[in-house]
Order: structure tokens, then sequence, then C-alpha cells
């Protein structure tokens, strides 16, 4: 967001006018704080959709004829969906493709053939879907759907309206009460790994996030899932054999398939990234086969042969399209590296431990290849983290990679001269106070370093410096070696916090190359490539980018 505009939405439909409405409408934030205020009745939301999506116009017989492939799980089901859009692309289909968050623009939550819809179909479907929900408010108590409930309904809009010949639908949290669980039948379900994340909501233990991740699970629909620990692996199993004729497959590793081509090349970096792919091929050949079936109109489907309960997926010969589709895979912000002259982005998301931990993984193999052929060089972090996240436990992951600077600012692209002027929100000084936490966090490791389990010294960082800056653009520049374009607001700091220094160390600009690592939060990578990409478009500086190696 960029501090200092209000969003006054008149009524001409145009784009700039819907994404002003959009943004009106209740944020994510908020609703997970009604979420956390309804645990008597956590399926209001979902129960509310129904409505809805009646009153768009969508019945829920329609959706049905969307041929979804529905995906959930705690981290790797964004990547998951992206192996799979593009392997079913590559076979020749027009694929629908809903997702969240979106980094730099709001049309990347909704893809047709994998581009984000151009900004005259949003406007034309948005105006469609939204201008029916405000004509029948009044008769329903003035309600509309939050941000993320109007953006599930616009996706079905648009893929109905495009008729697409499938949709990969990823759930937005948990899967039991998620707004997207309205879908009735989808072709084929699957869940990427199981991890901690937003307990508040989906409890705090591996067996109560498994519950609710089931909660996608429809009757003669089979599902298909990754390798995952024992216990939440039994819950899934459970649900699943609670639910007619519901088949739950474990995916086989991806070396079994290279067993049979040879290696399988990922256009997504990161070991954790195998077992998505592995994910994606299984549900990929599931919804292929059903479609073949589908087209012969004998009846049979996957859910009706003989299976014993958690029994291996069958491995299968992929195609060479499937191949292809996963080598061509992208998708932003997840081990994308960006590269700017001698500056080298490193963009990851990752916001959980086990995310974080894969995240470190392809940071160090990655920036140890760049020295390696380079010379030693300068390691830069920036980090954020938003909502319930255990800053510090992900902090703590980061310090092997012996950063030489860590850099923290709230997800506030910049600042502009308004706010110089004007008291700022209780909400932005709550943000850098987290930002000041987090620094203080990382200056308590780098006084300590790690410790086995002998209490001895792993890695110590005391050489690493940290700062703490107003907005993303004031980080950026500090990086690339230029001043902000204007003084920090003196508001945004409390007194007893000053400012510090944008200077330039002397190190940073005499280095030969530096690597930049983006992480703790998607919405802090959005807005680094938010950045970037208008610099880019702005200066004519060639960037490349690459995701993976």
């Amino acid at each position: 967001m960029v501090l200092g505009q209000t969003a006054v939405a008149n009524r001409t439909k145009t784009f700039q006018a819907a994404v002003c409405v959009l943004n009106s409408l209740q944020n994510n934030a908020a609703v997970l704080e009604r979420l956390r205020g309804h645990q008597e009745n956590p399926g209001f939301q979902l129960q509310a959709m129904h409505g809805f999506l009646h009153r768009t116009g969508i019945t829920v017989a329609e959706l049905d004829k969307l041929n979804i492939i529905h995906v959930t799980g705690t981290k790797g089901k964004g990547s998951t969906c992206a192996f799979t859009e593009r392997i079913l692309r590559t076979h020749g289909f027009r694929t629908g493709f809903y997702s969240s968050p979106h980094l730099v623009h709001v049309r990347e939550r909704i893809r047709i053939s994998g581009s984000p819809i151009s900004k005259q179909l949003f406007t034309k479907y948005f105006w469609e879907a939204y201008g029916r929900l405000e004509d029948t408010k009044d008769a329903h108590g003035g309600t509309m759907p939050f941000f993320f409930q109007f953006l599930t309904l616009l996706a079905f809009h648009v893929f109905l309206q495009e008729r697409v010949d499938l949709a990969v639908i990823e759930v937005g949290i948990g899967g039991q009460y998620d707004c997207t669980n309205i879908i009735r039948k989808p072709w084929v379900c699957g869940i990427s790994s199981l991890g901690f994340d937003h307990c508040s909501l989906l409890g705090d233990t591996m067996e109560e996030i498994a519950w609710q991740k089931a909660g996608i699970f429809k009757p003669g629909v089979p599902a298909l899932t990754i390798r995952q620990q024992a216990s939440p692996l039994r819950v899934l199993q459970h649900r699943a054999e609670a639910i007619r004729q519901c088949p739950l497959w474990v995916c086989p590793e991806l070396d079994q398939y290279e067993a049979m081509v040879g290696p399988v090349i990922l256009g997504l970096a990161g070991k954790h990234q195998r077992s998505n792919a592995s994910l994606a091929l299984q549900l990929s050949h599931s919804w292929l086969q059903r479609y073949k079936v589908e087209e012969r109109g004998d009846g049979l489907s996957l859910a009706q042969a003989a299976y014993t309960p958690g029994c291996p997926a069958v491995t299968f010969q992929p195609s060479a399209a499937m191949l292809k589709g996963l080598q061509e895979t992208e998708w932003l912000g997840r081990n994308q590296i960006l590269r700017c002259g001698s500056v080298a982005y490193y963009l990851d998301g990752a916001h959980t431990t086990a995310s974080m931990q894969a995240c470190v993984c392809w940071f160090r193999q990655e920036t140890l290849q760049r020295d390696q052929t380079q010379g030693p060089g300068v390691k830069i972090l920036l980090f954020n983290t938003t909502g319930e996240r255990d800053s510090a436990a992900l902090l703590t992951l980061l310090v092997p990679c012996q950063f030489d600077y860590a850099l923290f600012c709230p997800n506030i692209t910049e600042t502009t001269s308004s706010t110089v002027n004007h008291s700022v929100s209780v909400c932005v000084q709550h943000m850098l106070a987290r930002c000041r936490d987090n620094q203080s966090s990382w200056q308590g490791l780098n006084a300590t370093g790690t410790t086995n389990q002998h209490h001895r010294p792993l890695v110590t960082s005391s050489s690493s410096h940290s700062q703490v800056f107003p907005c993303i653009l004031s980080a950026l520049q500090w990086i690339s070696g230029r001043e902000a374009l204007e003084p920090a607001p003196a508001g945004l700091f409390s007194s007893s916090v000053p400012p510090q220094s944008t200077g330039l160390p002397v190190r940073l600009r005499e280095a030969g190359h530096v690597s930049v690592l983006v992480t703790g939060s998607l919405y802090l990578v959005g807005g680094v490539l938010k950045h970037l990409e208008s610099e880019i478009s702005t200066t004519g500086d060639h960037c490349d980018q690459s995701l993976g190696s």
C-alpha cells in the first residue's frame, strides 16, 4: 500500500474505480479477527458464500462444470497449483487458475492460460459481479462479501464466462471452512505439505490442522497427498474413509519417476519443490484420466476403483508434455532470482519454519555457487513478518546464512510527502514497532550466535549490522547506493528510537557483487517486485530474471 492515498471510487466503471471499490471491502486481516471471534460458528463465512454466489447469478451446479482441481496445504500449495496448471496447459487445455495472495497486481490472482487477466477483462467482469451484489444488498441486510470472498466469486464468474477447460483453485486458509470450499464436485483434490500456520484458526496440533485441510474431500472424488508425518496422515485417511468413495492416495517420490525418464528438471528451485512436483504430476494425471473417461462416456472413475486406505499412488511414466510443463513452470516470489547489475535479489515469501528452512537451504546453495564463480560478495537480508508469525523463530533459522547486513521494514511500498504533514496511523506505528522488535531479535542472535546440543557456537554473525527503514523503497535505495528521495518522516519513529542513517557503508559500495534475500512475507516480496519492475520500466535498466538457478 502507499501511505497518504485514499481510495475514493467514482461511479465511472473504470479499472481504477474497480480497484478502489475492491480495496474498500473488508480486508483479510479484519476478517481473520472476526473469524477468531466466531469460534462457536467457524463456518459462518462459508455459509455466507452460498448467498453471495446466488446473488452473483452463479449456481453451485454451474461450478460443477468448471472441472476443478482443488488444492490445499500449509506450504507448497501455490507451487503445486502452478506446476499442475502448467502441465495441463502444455497438454493444450485452456486453463483457469485462482491463487492468493497477489504480489504486485490483484489481477495475478485470476489467470487464464497462465496469464493474469487483462485490465479490460478484470474491469468488465468486476462490475458485472459487483453490480449484481450491490443491487441485491438491501434485500440482504446490506451485506457484501469481504475482499477474499469477492475475488473468489469473481474468479468463478470469469472462468465460467471465459469457458475454460478446467480451473485450478488454491485454498485460501485451511480447507473445511475456506470460501473456496463452496466447490461441490471437484474432479480431484490435493494436499501439499502440512505444518503450523494460522494456528488460532486451524488448531495448535498437526492433527487438528490435518482435519481442517481434509475438509475439501468430497464424495466420489479422488484425493492425493504427499508423504506426511504419520499422525496427521492418519487423520487425512480417517476423514477420507468417512466420505463415500473418496480414496486418498499417497504420492511417490519424484525419484521414482526419474528412474523411468531420467533427471526431471523443475522450473522452480529448491529440493522442497520435488514433492510439490510429484503431487502435481499425480493431480494432472488423475485429471487427464478422468477427462478421457468423460470423453468415452463409459462412466468409470478413479474413485470407483479398488482401493486400500493409505496405499501409494501408482507411479506412471510422465509424458513429454508433463516434463515440459514442470520445466517451464514459473511462480513469482517463490525461489525467484532477479539480477540487477551486480545486485541479485533472491525472493522467497517463506513465512513458516518449514518453508524458511527450505528457503535458507536454497539461498545458501545459490550464493555459494555465486561466491565460487565471482568471489566473495556481500549478503543482505531484507525481512518482515505479518500476523501471528513467530519472527524470532524465523530469524534464528536465517542466522547460518551469515548476512553482512540485516534490514527491516514494514510492508509499505513507500512514504509520501503527505505522510510528513499528518500524524501516522496507529497501524503503521505498530508495524514499525514490530520491525524494531525483529531488529532486536536479530541483534540478540548476532551477540550469541546459535548453539548445538553441547551449547557450543555453531555460527556467529557478529559482523552483521542491522537497520530499520520506514518503507520498502527506502531499504531498496540504501541497497542500491542511493539516498532516499526524501527524508524519512520523523513521525514514523518514536522519540526514543530515532531514524538511522541511510549512508551506504564503504564495504557495500566496493563490493563486487551483492546478494539480497527478501523473505518472511509474500507482501514484502510483492512490494520489492513492484519497485524493481517500476524502476526497470522507468530507467530502461536491464534485469535478468529466473525462477531458480
